[in-house]
Parts: structure tokens; sequence; C-alpha cells
């Protein structure tokens, strides 16, 4: 009951009403874009793309775009374009002063960032394309291309391409703007809960209709699935609070009176850097294999074979590594400790025992390596989980990817951080909230 009593409160806001339906409607723009194919592609042979896709790092990459990658579809590439654009400009910002510049000129300076980016994922995806379209020629029968591979349709399928990354990436900027949530954050969940039903239907028909298990081993997965869950979500919302005094001072209001010092908190997140360490591995983890196929020798082979499963085990474990170091190096970059402390300095706050300055940034950045350790292990854990259910219980590798890694830690946070928006609305409106028991309170006019 108090469940649907909160619904009813969310339609009862006009505000947040519109915004939940603009943000439905555009994400269903992006769905419907999904199953579009490419002009010139014969949709009736994209079986062969179908099978490519099952596993390995072609079947992450299009449970990213929600299927589109093996529908030869106008948002094929997605979104991952403009995402690894905003990868490379935040790790350029800390080596380019002029970006360094525009990150401290506020609103004009993020402006400006964001135009930076964007025109450097129309760069990436003009790359990307035409290799996507010449995985296309080497995977579909001759007769799938109405037109040949003439350069008349690379050409006009590159365009494409990249007029549909923009497009979601515009749709993604307007569900932030006029919608809820983190528009680019949602079309990637979107994306990736699109291919979840089918996952399950596919290990469910393995296990009960081929004798593989049965319905019990289809319930211990999904109980081990909710613990990864939550453990997930823990991860996610885990902090470290710093208490914070602030020192007694004098205010004058018609009379003086003594303002006592308040006790408050920074919260330094266990895991600060949330799943950027998994997506700057993943991409290393790309060039092994990249440069061993150059080469024919057994070494070699023996090296593309080892890293281009995703569930094998030398590549998890070189994978876990890259993690724990990324964690570190995406935290330190991310996590200004000497702002932090300068910060509070300036606002009359002291950590209780710590000296004001050096010593507070020192103290602080002392801290984040003690959990960051944690949390960069336990980080590792869940993005090679995947592997240990195929591993150990023979789990599908389609349904195995929703037991962790990117795919689980993105749905985990973007549907933390919705529903935290989404509580803002109501308990401002005096309502309970999504993530607040209590009673009912009525709306105040």
């Amino acid at each position: 009951m108090k469940f649907i009593n909160t619904i009813k409160n969310i339609w009862k806001i006009e505000e947040l009403k519109n915004r939940i339906l603009v943000t439905l409607g555009l994400l269903l723009v992006y769905r419907f874009g999904a199953q579009v194919v490419l002009p010139g592609i014969d949709a009736s042979q994209l079986t062969n793309l179908a099978s490519q896709t099952d596993g390995g790092l072609l079947g992450l990459l299009n449970a990213f775009t929600g299927g589109a990658f093996s529908n030869a579809s106008v948002f094929a590439l997605g979104i991952m374009p403009y995402i690894s654009a905003s990868i490379v400009v935040q790790l350029m910002g800390i080596a380019i002063p002029y970006l360094q510049k525009l990150q401290k000129e506020g609103e004009s300076g993020r402006r400006k960032i964001n135009q930076i980016t964007r025109w450097l994922t129309i760069a990436i995806t003009l790359v990307q394309g035409p290799g996507y379209i010449y995985n296309l020629f080497a995977t579909l029968p001759q007769q799938a291309f109405l037109l040949g591979d003439t350069v008349t349709f690379v050409a006009s399928a590159v365009v494409i391409l990249t007029t549909g990354t923009i497009f979601a990436m515009w749709l993604g900027e307007k569900i932030t703007d006029k919608g809820i949530g983190n528009g680019i954050s949602l079309l990637i969940m979107v994306g990736i809960i699109a291919t979840l039903p089918q996952a399950f239907i596919q290990e469910f028909a393995s296990r009960v209709f081929e004798s593989n298990g049965g319905l019990i081993m289809i319930l211990i997965e999904l109980v081990i699935w909710f613990a990864i869950i939550l453990a997930s979500v823990m991860l996610v919302m885990a902090v470290r609070q710093i208490p914070v005094q602030y020192a007694r001072r004098t205010a004058s209001g018609g009379y003086e009176k003594n303002v006592f010092g308040s006790r408050q908190y920074i919260p330094l997140k266990l895991n600060a850097s949330g799943v950027m360490p998994i997506i700057f591995a993943q991409a290393i983890m790309f060039i092994p294999a990249a440069v061993a196929g150059l080469s024919d020798s057994d070494a070699a082979q023996g090296v593309t074979a080892a890293f281009s499963d995703i569930f094998g085990f030398w590549y998890n474990v070189v994978f876990a590594l890259l993690i724990i170091v990324f964690t570190y190096f995406y935290t330190a970059i991310t996590v200004p400790t000497n702002k932090m402390a300068d910060d509070l300095k300036r606002s009359g706050g002291f950590i209780p025992g710590i000296r004001p300055g050096t010593e507070t940034a020192e103290f602080l950045d002392r801290i984040m390596s003690q959990i960051t350790l944690p949390g960069s292990i336990f980080l590792a854990l869940i993005a090679v989980f995947p592997a240990i259910v195929v591993q150990l219980l023979g789990v599908q590798q389609g349904w195995a990817l929703f037991f962790g890694g990117t795919s689980l830690l993105i749905m985990v946070g973007v549907a933390i951080d919705t529903m935290q928006q989404v509580n803002s609305y109501l308990l401002n409106r005096h309502y309970d909230g999504l993530m607040k028991t209590g009673k009912n309170r009525k709306a105040v006019a």
C-alpha cells in the first residue's frame, strides 16, 4: 500500500509527472531507432551478425547498445562514442591548461567543454563507422547488401551511423534538461535492460527444456543475482564520514548572539570512481588481442585467444588487476583533496585533531587511499563475477553479463540516481519519499 500511495503522490506533482512522461517518450524514441536497419541492408540476412554477438567482447558491446549492434541499426554505435569522447576530454583536462581553464569558468566553461566533446564524438564515430561497416562485409552474406560494397553505400552508412550517434546524444541531453535522471546514463541502462528478457528466456530454456539443472538451478541463479545486486548497491552507496567542526562565531541580527559551531561530515565514497575503472580496463583489454593478431606465430595466436574470451581465466586475472590500478588512478584525479582542504579552511571548518591546510589535505588523502583499496578489490570482484558464474554454474554467457561488471553497476547506479531525484521532488512537497519510511503527509499548497 505504501508503494501504491507513493506512485499516486508522484502523479500528483505536475512537474514531476511531466518530466517522467518526457523521459519515457524520449527513451521510447531511442528504442524504436534501435530497430531501424541501415538503408541498403536486408534485415532478413542478419542471422550471422546476431550469432557473432552471442558472447565475447562484441556481445558486451551489443548489450550496451540494446541489441542495435546486432540489428545493423542506425543506432548501432549507440552512445558509446560520446562516452569515449567524454573520457578523453576528462583525461586531457589533467594535462592541457586550456581545458583546465575552462573547468574553472563555471557554466560558460562547461558549455565549451561540452561542445569540444561533441566534435570529438563526431570524429570518433567517423573512425568507428567504417570499421563497423567492414565488419558487416566480413560477417554477412553478399546478398545482404542491396547496394553491394560500393563507396556510395559505405559513405552513406557512415553518415547515418554518425547522425544516429549524434541524435542519441541529443536525446540524452534532452532527458537531462527536460526529464528525470541523467539522460546519457539512462540511454545506456535502457539498452542493457532491453537485452535482459531474451537472455533470461534463453537461460530458462536451457535449464528447463534441455534438462540442464531444472527450476532449482534457475532459483539458485536468481538468489545469487539478487545478492550481487545488493552488494552492488552497497558498493555504490557506501561512504566514509569524516567529522568536520566549524568554529564558533558571532552573528548580528538586531542583537548580538553566539552561534556555536555545528558538527558536519565530509562523505568520502568507498567507490569514488564509479564504473570508470572498468571502462578503462576494458578499453586496455582490446590492445593485447589486437597486437597479437598481427602475428601468425603460435604464441601470438594463444594470446589472441586468451584475451578474446571475456570469460577466460587469464583475461579476468589481468582485467581485475587493471581495475584495481585504474581505481587508484581515477580516484586520484577526481577527488581533489587539496581543494577540499582549502575550501574547508576558507569556510572556517576543520577536522578535529587535524590542523587546517596541508595536514588536512594529507589526512584526507590518506583516508582515501585506505578506503580505495577495499573498494577497488570489491569492484574487481563484481567485474569478474560473470566469469565466475559461467565457470562454476555453467550459466549462459548472455545471462552471465547481468551478474556483475559494467552492466550491473550501470543499472544500479542509474536506478539509485533516478530514485534520489524523484525522492527530492516528493520530500520537497512534504510527501514520503521512495527512500524514506513513515506515513504520508498531505502536500502543502
